[in-house]
Formats: structure tokens, sequence, C-alpha cells
């Protein structure tokens, strides 16, 4: 999900019509959201993803703008 952070809109394919289905990853690689409106995603649910997140996994930045963040594969240590 990290590598995610800064882009407020989905990708898209034939030339903007079709937005890509995005899993979005934890950083075990679990899934812990599919969606394919990643600004609705952003402002929603994100915030509950966010509060266990943060509590599973301490070391990685979860911030509360995501899609204003810059994206990141590392954790705060390195940040």
């Amino acid at each position: 999900m990290q590598e995610m952070f800064g882009e407020a809109t989905n990708p898209t394919i034939a030339q903007g019509r079709v937005p890509l289905v995005l899993e979005l990853l934890s950083p075990a690689q679990s899934p812990l959201q599919i969606t394919r409106d990643l600004s609705a995603f952003w402002k929603g649910a994100y915030r509950e993803v966010q509060k266990e997140m943060k509590g599973r996994y301490p070391k990685h930045v979860w911030p509360d703008d995501p899609a204003n963040t810059a994206p990141t594969r590392r954790t705060k240590k390195y940040s």
C-alpha cells in the first residue's frame, strides 16, 4: 500500500477510459483492500485500515493524507 501513496486517482488503460482494479497489500503482502476508486478509498475506508495497520506495523508510515504523501518501500527508521 505504501507504494501507492501520492496517487490521487487510479491508473487507467484504454486512453483513460478503464480504471485498473488495485489490490492494496499490507507490508506482509496480504490483501488489505481491492478498489477501482483510489480517491474514494483514501477519503473513506483508509481511515479504518490505517488504524489497524498502525497497531500491527508500527515501524511503517501510515500518513493521514496518503494521496499527498511520497510513496515508499521503507520503514520509518530508513525514511
